[in-house]
């Protein structure tokens, strides 16, 4: 029984991480970015650049309040190997990598 409500958890969490992950893509193009972007990512990305450096460091704060340090350099490095995507469209050297 136990196993069970550990599957069951184990899956309602990737399920709400997924959801996440697809709000904050939706966010990010309702703001003019690339569709398949986090926010999160494009606030790394563009963290040299007037207004993002600020955007990265008000996320980064609330996330680290979470428990998510450097939330923004984690989303974007997430980004680069795909992690957000099924394991079968990812890269060779992320598809050991869990999400």
């Amino acid at each position: 029984m136990k196993t069970v409500i550990r599957n069951a958890c184990r899956r309602l969490r990737r399920w709400g991480k997924q959801v996440l992950v697809a709000l904050d893509q939706l966010v990010n193009a309702l703001f003019g970015g690339w569709a398949d972007e986090t926010l999160s990512s494009r606030c790394w990305r563009k963290r040299d650049k007037t207004g993002w450096k600020q955007a990265r460091m008000a996320l980064d704060f609330v996330a680290a309040l979470l428990g998510d340090a450097d939330h923004c350099r984690a989303s974007y490095d997430s980004e680069r190997l795909r992690l957000q995507c099924p394991p079968e469209l990812r890269s060779p050297d992320a598809q050991a990598v869990q999400f």
